[in-house]
């Protein structure tokens, strides 16, 4: 239906070393990685406003942060499985973990903090991802084992002023998700699904006539971190097949970003100088690729306080 995308190819800025890496089992590798020995499962990155980038290792609760020359550092390691981080515009870092909701860490001490642990009286499914708006509203999946024989993964809403909202509670597996540059609308990496949907946010803050965006098809997983660029531009991470898509506004394949590594490339952030580097967490081989694209990624930091 489209001319076939503009191949990018990338390269590896960086590896997890060596003393970070002891495969053994966890519950976590059990329940989603079919009972693999993992020695990490890197996720999550995003970049502080010195071009650190921080990320995740989901099985053994680590996170690290790799300077720009691509040296990691342990910063943290706790009881928990974390998947998202975000970095909000005051500097605070901000974690959706599987086993306790969304919490805060603290990068100094390394101690982690509850924010938001159960909706009522309700454990989450499983808290996947997270974006802030510009108006510090953030938003998270709780994507826990839904898929097609569970359709009931959600996306919440917290707000500036800590109201807590449901937006949408019937998708089979919601993953990564980031706003438009306009933020009258979210999208939403539905893996499961290998596609990723629409969701108009309408003036009083709910939803609508939420559709699906993009159908993908292959891969041995599914589409999972997304990010924005500049001009609307929306790329999406094919864990499962080695690949990183960017459509244009309508959706409309521009390039494929091509892993140099494995097949898991789970999420995605742009940073460097110019913001044109878009940094790929390959979470097979706990290696993080970097790719050259066309247009700078949308900062994270647009309302500096």
């Amino acid at each position: 239906m489209f001319p076939a995308p503009e191949i990018i190819e990338s390269e590896v800025f960086a590896e997890l070393p060596l003393e970070y890496r002891h495969p053994r089992p966890t519950a976590w590798g059990d329940a989603n990685r079919g009972g693999q020995s993992l020695h990490s499962f890197l996720e999550g990155p995003s970049f502080d406003r010195e071009g650190n980038l921080y990320v995740v290792d989901i099985p053994f609760g680590r996170v690290f942060r790799v300077s720009p020359s691509g040296k990691f550092a342990q910063i943290a390691e706790y009881d928990g499985e974390p998947n998202g981080l975000k970095i909000h515009r005051d500097g605070r870092i901000f974690i959706t973990d599987y086993k306790h909701g969304v919490i805060f860490l603290d990068p100094v001490s390394g101690c982690v903090t509850p924010i938001l642990e159960r909706r009522w009286s309700e454990r989450f499914k499983g808290v996947n991802d997270l974006f802030f708006a510009d108006n510090g509203d953030l938003y998270f999946t709780d994507q826990g084992q839904t898929g097609f024989q569970d359709p009931t993964g959600r996306v919440f809403r917290l707000s500036a002023a800590g109201k807590l909202e449901l937006l949408i509670g019937v998708i089979p597996s919601p993953n990564g998700l980031v706003m438009n540059p306009e933020q009258n609308a979210l999208f939403v990496a539905v893996t499961r699904g290998n596609s990723v949907w629409r969701m108009p946010l309408l003036p009083d803050g709910t939803t609508t006539k939420v559709g699906l965006f993009i159908q993908l098809s292959g891969s041995l997983a599914g589409p999972d971190g997304l990010a924005m660029d500049e001009t609307g531009s929306l790329a999406v991470a094919h864990a499962g097949l080695g690949s990183v898509w960017l459509f244009d506004r309508l959706g409309q394949p521009l390039y494929r970003v091509r892993s140099c590594a494995g097949l898991l490339t789970t999420n995605i952030a742009y940073g460097g100088a110019d913001r044109k580097s878009l940094y790929i967490t390959e979470s097979d081989t706990g290696s993080i690729l970097r790719a050259v694209m066309p247009t700078p990624g949308r900062t994270m930091f647009s309302h500096r306080d």
